[in-house]
């Protein structure tokens, strides 16, 4: 997996974006040792992932149900059957996850389901939500029962691939994101897709992916976050020059305070840095965090090891 920018992590938009990750604060999973990668699924995202509990019957259906070409979940070895099953029940879901925390729009893409199917997916839905920075692994095994149970909702396709990322199963990740896009056409999750193929170790195909005519059509974070990820993929192949003219522009300079600018800061300070142009890097560093209110990214301990200082970390994890 190639290196990527630590520190800088996708802004909490609809889904996961994409960047560079490390040592960010959040699971702001960016690939190996360092860049700014896609994040959290907030908005859409967040509030796309929930639960659901089915009920004997659904089940009974399910393993029963045999369409040509296809094998029955009974016929399958006994220690495989388990696995399946396991995969389709999910997680235990929280008493108090109702599913009706999700957001209107998607819980309307799932009243194609049958009411109590949607009711199910809907809170594994919500409980990876939940859990997708703290434990992103138990919140891609709820959204992996969700799938089970409605594999041709875009929605629950794209909660799928967000926790996926999350949890750096990039190969995953890039397959529920593209089954999505095909579903509904929608651009949003390029930018994470892009960096999915960086991860992989294909820069190439992130920087096809980052001259998507698509890409154009996606909204001012989003666009930055492919030019990050377009970034940290010309770094990848060495070309430190082109790295650092993909985020150069009038956005470094935005009085905005949104966790955009201060990630693509962070990414421009990566770029002059693998450039060897340290002091340039350390002012950017500053500058990243100096808009940086919620520590989406680790600029001010970037700043402190480039002066040669050591960041002690006072505050304990409490039990």
């Amino acid at each position: 997996m190639p290196a990527r920018d630590r520190g800088s992590e996708p802004s909490k938009r609809r889904t996961v974006s994409a960047g560079d990750r490390g040592r960010s604060r959040r699971p702001n999973r960016g690939g190996a040792n360092s860049d700014t990668r896609g994040e959290s699924v907030t908005g859409r995202g967040a509030d796309r992932l929930g639960l659901a509990s089915s009920s004997d019957g659904d089940r009974s259906k399910s393993r029963s149900r045999s369409t040509a070409g296809r094998w029955r979940r009974d016929d399958l070895p006994a220690v495989q059957r388990t696995a399946v099953q396991a995969e389709y029940d999910g997680p235990p879901i929280p008493d108090d996850i109702v599913g009706t925390e999700l957001d209107r729009s998607v819980t309307n893409s799932l009243k194609s389901l049958p009411e109590k199917l949607a009711a199910r997916v809907a809170r594994h839905l919500v409980a990876a939500a939940q859990l997708l920075d703290s434990d992103p692994e138990t919140a891609y095994r709820h959204t992996l029962a969700a799938r089970a149970r409605a594999a041709r909702v875009s929605v629950v396709r794209e909660a799928c691939g967000e926790a996926a990322y999350a949890a750096e199963r990039f190969k995953d990740a890039l397959t529920e994101f593209q089954a999505a896009r095909r579903m509904s056409g929608s651009a949003l999750h390029l930018p994470m897709m892009a960096d999915c193929e960086r991860a992989l170790g294909r820069p190439q195909r992130a920087l096809a992916l980052a001259k998507d005519p698509a890409v154009d059509g996606l909204d001012e974070p989003g666009q930055i976050e492919m030019r990050i990820v377009e970034s940290g993929a010309r770094r990848d192949l060495g070309d430190f020059a082109a790295a650092i003219r993909a985020l150069e522009g009038r956005e470094l300079r935005s009085r905005s305070r949104e966790p955009w600018v201060a990630r693509l800061r962070y990414a421009y300070a990566e770029a002059l840095l693998a450039d060897g142009q340290s002091e340039a890097a350390r002012e950017w560093f500053e500058r990243a965090a100096g808009v940086d209110a919620f520590g989406h990214t680790d600029a001010a301990e970037r700043v402190a090891e480039l002066e040669g200082l050591v960041v002690i970390d006072t505050v304990e994890d409490s039990p």
